[in-house]
């Protein structure tokens, strides 16, 4: 499993259910939206850091981030 990818795709999910822009949650997470972006384009490898800094930002568990959603669990 791609984990860069799984992130990519846990991240957006939860930020849309969210209802947040990229640029909202830029604000929110004090993150550029060009480096929330290039994450969720798959074009960042987030650090461990990182990556609980997004799930704080969310208002989620790090865990979230990183635990494969039903469709990841299939493959």
């Amino acid at each position: 499993m791609d984990m860069r990818s799984l992130v990519r795709q846990n991240v957006r999910r939860i930020r849309q259910k969210k209802g947040l822009t990229q640029e909202q949650f830029a604000e929110v997470s004090g993150f550029s939206q060009q480096y929330l972006s290039g994450l969720e384009g798959g074009h960042r490898n987030p650090t461990v850091v990182t990556v609980y800094e997004l799930a704080v930002a969310l208002g989620v568990s790090h865990m979230d981030l990183l635990r494969p959603t039903k469709k990841h669990a299939k493959r």
